[in-house]
């Protein structure tokens, strides 16, 4: 089990704190910069669809392609940890079933990306542009890792804290297994507010645009 959480932190560690942030930031940027730099909001708009279900399908399409970057992250772990085993059958690895703690980990982060991924939406939707989305989004993320590993007490309230939040160690019960650590905490709900605001704000600002 401890093998397990060594090894399963590892790659977690990098995973939270650098690499899905920024993942969630340039993908959010990616999604909408089609539009923008062939503007084709206009020929969007003029299609036989709600502004509502082009906004929705974009958003959920952003939320797939971070949903397969975590799949695939915590396959590879898993598969992984059992490759070590057959090539260094010391490590013991096939004495505990790491699935429990993947799937929480990773639920965990994924969760936690989507207040990011809302706000790095909105502002994807307003700057065309490389810098003004990515630039606010590199330092927020920035921000994000120093506040949550200072301690403070509030950093639950920015976005970009939360999926380092995420990885915190949380208690469990007495004698139960400590790598069986519940998913809904303080900074997954926080994450869901988040994302569930800024999905309507987003739709909103959507709504506005103009297709001249």
């Amino acid at each position: 089990m401890l093998l397990w959480g060594n090894y399963i932190g590892a790659s977690l560690n990098v995973m939270g704190l650098l690499i899905l942030p920024f993942y969630v930031i340039f993908m959010a940027f990616s999604v909408n910069n089609i539009e923008h730099k062939n503007d084709t909001w206009k020929m969007l708009f003029t299609q036989p669809l709600n502004k509502f279900s082009i906004y929705a399908a974009k958003y959920l399409y952003a939320v797939f392609l971070i949903l397969i970057c975590l799949f695939l992250f915590a396959f590879l772990t898993f598969a992984f940890g059992y490759l070590l085993q057959v090539l260094v059958p010391k490590y013991n690895f096939d004495q505990y079933n790491p699935t429990n703690i993947l799937f929480s980990s990773y639920a965990k982060l994924f969760l936690s990306s989507l207040g990011i991924l809302s706000l790095q939406f909105i502002l994807s939707l307003l700057w065309a542009d490389f810098l003004k989305p990515m630039g606010i989004g590199f330092v927020g993320t920035i921000m994000g890792i120093i506040t949550a590993n200072v301690g403070w007490k509030y950093a639950y309230l920015i976005p970009y804290s939360l999926p380092t939040l995420a990885l915190r160690i949380t208690k469990v019960k007495k004698g139960a297994d400590p790598l069986n650590f519940p998913v809904f905490t303080q900074e997954i709900w926080t994450s869901l507010i988040y994302a569930g605001i800024l999905f309507i704000i987003g739709y909103f600002i959507v709504t506005k645009k103009s297709i001249k």
